[in-house]
C-alpha cells in the first residue's frame, strides 16, 4: 500500500481528533462544536475558511500556483439520534446521540488531507475541503448548494467517500452510474367510518382497506416496473385502532420507496396513488396520500469514476479496487452535489469490526447500529486518497 509517510506520522493526532468528535456527537444542523473543531484545525494550519453555508458547514480553501482549476473534496459531520451501546473511552457523552455511521471518521480523514496539502502544495489550482452538516435526513448538501457553495467555491469536479463495513480494510469499491438509491417516504391515511366491532355493517372498515392497499402495492414492483430496474417498496408501519371491540375511523400506512432512477420512482408513486384512490373509492372511503421525495439517487459520473479508480489503484493496487461492487439501496445526500457537478463517490473498507476497543457492544459493526465504531486504521488510507486525488487532478 502506497501511503504518504507524513500522513502516517500524523495518524495518532487524526485518531485523537476522530475519537474526540465521536465522544461529542451532534445532530442535523447542531454541529456547532464539530464545526468549531474543524475551523480551528484548518485556520491553525493556515487554511482560509468559509463558514455558515448549510448553517454549520465549513469549507477550507487551499490554493497554489496560478491555475483556475479547482476540485472539491467532501466529508459529512453529523451524528444519528441513537443511544450508543459501546462503553469504551471515546463512547458518546451525549445521551441519545451517536456517530453510528462514521461521519467522525470521514471528517478526520479529510482533515488529515487538508493538513498535508497545507504543508505540501504539490498541485496547481484550488482544493476546496467541504465539511457538510446534516447528511442524515437533513439535506445538508442541498442546503449548502442553496447557500451558494458552487458560486463561492467554483470547482470543476467534486468527490465523496463513505466507510463500508464488510469491505476489507485497504479495499475500495466504486462503480459508474447509480451507486446509491433515492430515498422517499409515504404516509397514506385511509379515512373510513368507525363502528362497533360486532356491527361492522354500520361502518366503513379502514383496516381492511389498508390491507387491500398493502397487498396491491406489492404488485407495482413485481408487475409494473421493468424487472431490470431495481426498486424497493416497503411498508414499515401500519397504525390503526385502540380497542379490541372498536372499528376505528382511520388507518395509516407508512413506509419507504427506493429506486435508482427518477423514471422508476415516478412510476411507483403514480401507481401507488392511482391504486389508493380507486381502492378507497370502491369501499366508499376517503384517502389522504402523502409522498415525500427525500434524496435523489446518487449517480457517479463515468469520467470522474474512472479517474478516481485509477488513483485508488495507485495507492492500494488493482486487486483492492472493486469496480463491480453492488449498488446499495441506502441513500446519500451527496447525490444533490453530483446533480450539480461531475464527480464520484467511493466506498472505503471498514473491515468486519474486529478493530473495536474493549468495551464495545455485542452487536455487529454495521452502519446505524448502536455497537458500530469507525476503524481508525482507515485514517491514513482515506487521507492519502484525498491527497493523491487532488494532486493528480490538479497536476502542474
Amino acid at each position: 500500500m502506497n501511503l504518504i509517510d507524513p500522513i502516517i506520522q500524523f495518524h495518532a493526532e487524526l485518531q485523537a481528533i476522530r475519537r474526540d468528535i465521536h465522544a461529542h456527537p451532534e445532530l442535523n444542523y447542531e454541529e456547532q462544536r464539530t464545526s468549531d473543531v474543524v475551523a480551528e484545525k484548518l485556520t491553525g494550519w493556515g487554511i482560509p475558511i468559509l463558514r455558515g453555508m448549510g448553517v454549520t458547514g465549513v469549507v477550507g480553501i487551499i490554493r497554489n500556483g496560478s491555475s483556475k482549476r479547482a476540485i472539491g473534496l467532501r466529508a459529512d459531520m453529523d451524528a444519528l439520534p441513537m443511544q450508543e451501546l459501546n462503553t469504551f473511552a471515546h463512547a458518546s457523552q451525549h445521551k441519545g446521540k451517536m456517530h453510528a455511521c462514521g461521519h467522525d471518521g470521514h471528517t478526520a480523514m479529510l482533515l488529515g488531507a487538508a493538513h498535508y496539502l497545507s504543508q505540501h502544495r504539490d498541485f496547481d489550482g484550488t482544493v476546496y475541503v467541504i465539511f457538510q452538516p446534516a447528511e442524515e435526513g437533513g439535506r445538508g448538501a442541498e442546503k449548502m448548494i442553496q447557500d451558494g457553495l458552487f458560486e463561492k467555491c467554483p470547482m470543476d469536479a467534486l468527490f465523496g467517500m463513505h466507510n463500508w463495513p464488510g469491505l476489507a480494510v485497504g479495499s475500495f469499491g466504486v462503480i459508474p452510474g447509480p451507486m446509491m438509491a433515492s430515498s422517499n417516504e409515504f404516509e397514506v391515511t385511509v379515512m373510513g367510518k368507525g363502528a362497533h366491532a360486532a356491527q361492522p355493517h354500520k361502518g366503513i372498515d379502514p383496516i381492511m382497506i389498508a390491507v387491500q392497499l398493502a397487498q396491491s402495492w406489492q404488485t407495482i414492483v413485481s408487475r409494473n416496473a421493468n424487472p431490470n430496474d431495481a426498486a424497493v417498496l416497503s411498508i414499515t408501519q401500519i397504525h390503526a385502532g385502540s380497542a379490541t371491540n372498536v372499528i376505528p375511523d382511520n388507518a395509516t400506512l407508512i413506509g419507504t420507496v427506493r429506486t435508482f432512477s427518477g423514471e422508476v420512482l415516478d412510476l411507483i408513486e403514480n401507481r401507488m396513488r392511482i391504486i389508493a384512490d380507486h381502492t378507497v373509492a370502491a369501499f366508499d372511503a376517503q384517502v389522504d396520500f402523502k409522498f415525500h421525495r427525500n434524496y435523489p439517487p446518487l449517480i457517479n459520473h463515468p469520467e470522474q469514476t474512472a479517474f478516481a479508480a485509477d488513483v485508488l489503484r495507485g495507492i492500494v493496487g488493482d486487486a483492492q479496487v472493486d469496480t463491480s461492487i453492488e449498488p446499495t439501496m441506502g441513500a446519500e445526500d451527496f447525490a444533490f452535489m453530483l446533480q450539480n457537478k461531475p464527480g464520484c463517490y467511493v466506498f472505503i473498507g471498514n473491515g468486519e469490526g474486529g478493530h473495536r476497543d474493549m468495551g464495545h457492544g455485542l452487536g455487529p459493526c454495521n452502519l446505524h447500529n448502536p455497537t458500530y465504531d469507525f476503524n481508525d486504521a482507515l485514517l491514513p488510507i482515506g487521507a492519502t486518497y484525498w491527497v493523491r486525488l487532488a494532486e493528480t487532478y490538479l497536476s502542474a
